[in-house]
């Protein structure tokens, strides 16, 4: 996925024609929306979803300044660095996700 994003991000930048201070936003197949949202530290967000949403780059925004943030950097016991452990940041993040308006279960 890393590899991918980094690929995307790389072509973007130089083919577009329009300033790119916001950098790769969205990446679209026939299938699926993938959103993407970076920080400034270089953390990375990602979410995918049906083609029908639009921008979503608040809640990738709220995702981990209100999340990530609050739950794994200031939380002493989660190694900067590594896979996310932390199951109350698991469990809120999965609420948030399951609340927001576009979100829908669908039988597997």
């Amino acid at each position: 996925m890393y590899g991918m994003l980094f690929s995307i991000r790389s072509f973007v930048s130089k083919m577009s024609p329009l300033d790119m201070k916001d950098g790769f936003l969205a990446f679209q197949t026939s299938r699926y929306k993938l959103h993407y949202y970076e920080t400034p530290t270089g953390i990375k967000v990602v979410m995918n979803t049906d083609l029908g949403v639009g921008p979503i780059r608040d809640v990738l925004h709220h995702i981990y300044s209100a999340l990530y943030v609050e739950l794994v950097v200031k939380n002493p016991l989660c190694p900067l660095g590594q896979t996310v452990q932390s199951e109350l940041f698991r469990s809120r993040l999965d609420s948030y996700v399951r609340s927001l308006p576009f979100f829908s279960a669908r039988a597997g």
